[in-house]
């Protein structure tokens, strides 16, 4: 992408320019000035100058030459987090999942037509994946996403599908509109929803939606684990029963709440 003007250009523009380096700077794990700059085609003293404000802002911290995002990022997300139902509602229950199941137990919500993990707690005998709080997922390639689209009104998940797409994380990724649609009736017709190496190879995972008593849709709770775990009678039913039952806890909490 090329450099497009300078900070007078404008508010939003700076806005969204701030964004980008910040955006940048995370998927790089850091970076330095002149390699920022040969990202993103952008001028030095520019990327300088907001790398400088970024940093007084604390937004940023500098480590032998190189620009790192700072954890006081998390101190927003958390505030936010900690106001939503369910949060308080979900995390106690969680925590007994994974306990219960030994596994990764995960809350997940939808924002911006993504999944993301809000809450991650690890069993004593899960294995290490690639998640983690805060992470964002295409909602169609998981589990606990796919419980949550189930449960959306169609014209929404087609408004999803369509401005997100149907991205291919592993040869088992559901990326045809007709084969989503058809998984979506099957999870709503048994209550729950599963991931077989969808997201990640070597994981499955099995989600429950988390609804209001008008239906409104939550977000979703799951166990992940690897395939050699998951699967047979645990897999098809024992997990899923527990799983349901945490939904249905955390349901009755929001409601009570």
């Amino acid at each position: 992408m090329g450099y497009q003007g300078t900070h007078t250009e404008g508010p939003m523009k700076t806005v969204a320019r701030t964004f980008e380096i910040i955006d940048t700077l995370r998927e790089l794990n850091g970076a330095g000035v002149t390699e920022l700059s040969e990202e993103l085609d952008i001028p030095n003293s520019t990327i300088h100058d907001y790398l400088k404000a970024l940093a007084e802002q604390e937004f940023l911290v500098q480590r032998n030459g190189r620009y790192e995002v700072t954890l006081k990022f998390l101190d927003y997300g958390g505030a936010v987090r900690k106001e939503m139902d369910i949060y308080p509602a979900g995390w106690p229950e969680v925590q007994d999942l994974a306990l219960e199941t030994g596994e990764h137990a995960n809350l997940m919500i939808e924002e911006f037509g993504r999944g993301r993990y809000i809450y991650i707690a690890e069993g004593e005998d899960s294995a290490k994946l690639d998640t983690y709080t805060g992470m964002e997922i295409d909602l169609h390639t998981a589990a606990l996403g796919k419980a949550i689209l189930a449960h959306f009104p169609e014209e929404r998940v087609k408004e999803i599908v369509n401005s997100r797409g149907l991205s291919t994380r592993t040869p088992n990724t559901i990326v045809e509109k007709k084969s989503l649609f058809e998984e979506l009736q099957k999870i709503r017709d048994r209550g729950y929803a599963t991931d077989d190496e969808e997201r990640a190879v070597g994981v499955r995972c099995i989600a429950s939606p988390i609804r209001g008593q008008q239906g409104e849709i939550y977000g979703s709770v799951g166990v992940s684990g690897p395939t050699s775990r998951l699967q047979g009678e645990r897999f098809e039913s024992e997990l899923p029963g527990i799983v349901q039952r945490t939904a249905n806890l955390i349901e009755l909490s929001i409601a009570n709440a």
